[in-house]
């Protein structure tokens, strides 16, 4: 017997892409289980891994010098992989989901079962969203799960591209512009391999995009001080050492930023200078880690908002195809 949540449309999308979604189930069990056991064996093979003969060699965990460091590896790796998700989501749900039936006619018979276009849409949109919303944050949870713990490492911080993604909501975010982008480019191109290329490179686009302008969506804090006299001309020690550096350097009486070194007298023709190039101070335009969530929630309200239009563009198109 079927779920009261799974009936009519909403059961037949289910079962006629109930391999897809198993095989999206099957993902999630295996990211799990693989970050269960390398947890386990950081824990039961801590660094080093064993002793340094006389000539040098090291025991290795796996050809990785310890199991830390395979499990660093692994969730750097991973928090690379989470940018694929919604990419994947856009690219079959353009394709297979919405554009092969409007290649094969298909939909035209779901239309005639008592089923109105603006349902049928409807049901695709609300089972793919769930499940790839559920997915995603079962993901999420186990990379959470993986990094928790373990220590700082400097190629999984909170503003890495891949992390930054696997540990906040804008993830659910992109996974339901993913769903909602899919479907417009299916109903609009109506041809099931174009489309699943423009989901796809659509949803890839906008990662780009947003990946690049995230870090202006919030005003930066700017941290400065009197220059050291050391012979870089500066340090900065008020700068926290979780912070994502924006811009820094070192500035003049008058206030002109400008970078120390490449002011030197033997490299002022290749750089725009001040003519006065005396160092005064450093500064330093940083996002701590307290704006972590600020840029999150900026930019998962941008990302819902054209979820939302490409939703609202998708049924003015499916209007006009039932027209």
């Amino acid at each position: 017997m079927s779920s009261p949540l799974l009936r009519g449309p909403r059961w037949a999308d289910v079962r006629v892409h109930r391999s897809a979604l198993r095989t999206g189930l099957g993902l999630v069990v295996l990211a799990a289980a693989l970050t269960g056991l390398l947890r386990w064996a950081n824990h039961a093979y801590p660094e080093p891994t064993g002793p340094c003969t006389s000539d040098g060699s090291c025991e290795t965990f796996l050809g990785f010098s310890s199991a830390r460091a395979l499990l660093y590896e692994f969730l750097k790796d991973y928090s690379l992989g989470m940018l694929l998700i919604p990419v994947l989501i856009g690219a079959f749900v353009a394709g297979p989901v919405v554009a092969r039936e409007m290649e094969s006619g298909t939909h035209k018979l779901a239309w005639t079962q008592s089923v109105s276009p603006v349902r049928w849409l409807t049901s695709k949109l609300t089972v793919f969203a769930v499940t790839s919303v559920a997915g995603g944050l079962a993901l999420m949870a186990v990379f959470w799960a993986g990094r928790s713990g373990i220590g700082a490492v400097w190629d999984l911080n909170w503003a890495d591209r891949g992390v930054y993604e696997s540990i906040g909501p804008v993830l659910v975010a992109y996974c339901l512009f993913a769903v909602m982008v899919g479907a417009l480019a299916g109903l609009l191109v109506r041809r099931t391999l174009v489309a699943l290329a423009a989901g796809g490179l659509v949803t890839g686009l906008v990662l780009l995009v947003m990946g690049n302008v995230r870090w202006h969506l919030f005003p930066v804090k700017t941290l400065s001080g009197p220059a050291s006299g050391t012979s870089t001309g500066y340090t900065m020690h008020d700068v926290p050492v979780d912070s994502l550096i924006i811009d820094m350097g070192v500035h003049n009486a008058a206030g002109e930023r400008f970078v120390d070194r490449q002011c030197s007298p033997d490299q002022m023709a290749h750089f725009p200078c001040p003519s006065d190039t005396k160092v005064t101070g450093w500064y330093a335009d940083i996002h701590p880690h307290s704006h972590f969530w600020y840029v999150q929630f900026i930019e998962t309200g941008i990302i819902l908002v054209l979820a939302t239009a490409a939703a609202y563009a998708a049924f003015l198109v499916l209007r006009r195809r039932a027209a």
